[in-house]
């Protein structure tokens, strides 16, 4: 399968608010204070959103993302996606010391998902996304996304 990257997602995170422990693991809450979208058809900020992760004894953090997107020409657009990230030594000390990690430092994986009723962007409800995360400096975020070519 070929892939085409369709755009970069970058979100700034809020401080993490912690849900509690419960049967499946430790859910954490982080609110989005904004972000970017920039790819050759798809480019916005992002208006809002939130994360609420899940942190399992596997030592992998399960990201549940939901966020709202004002498009340049200004439609809207829901993104929700789930995945999958390995806390590893790499990450943990990163998030410690707020620093960054490069694509490929971590396991980190997602399937967003896209929506709107723009006919402009009917396109992103019918196409598959794959998105690869790492952490930028200063509690952000940043994914590649893409799509079957």
């Amino acid at each position: 399968m070929q892939l085409v990257q369709e755009c970069i997602i970058r979100a700034s995170l809020h401080e993490p608010q912690p849900v509690g422990t419960g049967p499946i693991g430790t859910r954490v809450h982080y609110g989005i204070s904004g972000g970017v979208v920039e790819g050759e058809r798809l480019n916005g900020t992002v208006l809002s959103g939130g994360e609420w992760a899940l942190i399992g004894p596997d030592g992998c953090l399960r990201p549940d993302v939901r966020m709202q997107v004002q498009t340049h020409d200004d439609a809207h657009i829901y993104i929700q996606y789930l995945g999958i990230l390995q806390m590893n030594e790499t990450v943990q000390n990163a998030l410690a010391q707020g620093t960054g990690t490069e694509f490929g430092d971590q396991y980190f994986y997602t399937n967003p998902r896209m929506e709107t009723g723009d006919d402009r962007y009917s396109w992103i409800n019918t196409t598959f996304f794959v998105g690869e995360g790492r952490f930028l400096p200063d509690a952000q975020v940043e994914y590649r996304v893409w799509r079957p070519a």
